[in-house]
């Protein structure tokens, strides 16, 4: 076996799409604004006690110094019932959120209706990692549903059966 030595990003962006990942979208309403961001870095199960959860964020984000001023961050866990949100969300053009079913707590947390799982949160550490954000958010809340979650692995979305819960 050897390894690659090559670090570019074009090569390291081919390799990361080979870790299967769930889509997250990171959302809130600011001043009656819906704002949110996607992410496939979102990792559960950081810590229990506090309750965290993380994900990732490009510093050079329009996006992000917009939600990191809300007091609480809806997440949504994308299923495969959301076809097109991620990308809708992403979007750098247009209204994000139209056609979107959402709700919003009381907080402000914004989230994507029919996802797997919602997490209402509140940024708890943001840690500086080369060209992103480490984004640790405290659990406030949550919400299980019986949607298949959408998976993004090879670059393109997939979608796995979920048992039912108990």
């Amino acid at each position: 076996m050897s390894l690659n030595r090559e670090l570019d990003p074009l090569s390291l962006r081919k390799v990361f799409a080979q870790h299967p990942s769930g889509v997250a979208a990171l959302c809130a309403k600011i001043d009656g604004v819906k704002t949110g961001i996607v992410a496939s870095s979102f990792t559960v199960g950081v810590s229990l006690e506090p309750a965290l959860v993380m994900f990732a964020v490009q510093k050079s984000s329009n996006t992000w110094p917009k939600l990191r001023a809300a007091s609480h961050i809806g997440v949504s866990v994308l299923s495969d019932q959301n076809d097109g949100v991620c990308a809708q969300i992403a979007s750098k053009n247009g209204d994000r959120f139209r056609g979107i079913n959402t709700v919003t707590s009381e907080e402000g947390a914004l989230f994507v209706e029919e996802s797997t799982l919602w997490l209402e949160t509140s940024i708890y550490n943001e840690v500086e990692a080369g060209d992103h954000w480490v984004v640790l958010l405290e659990v406030h809340g949550h919400h299980v549903s019986q949607h298949s979650p959408q998976i993004f692995h090879d670059s393109r979305f997939h979608s796995i059966p979920v048992p039912e819960l108990v």
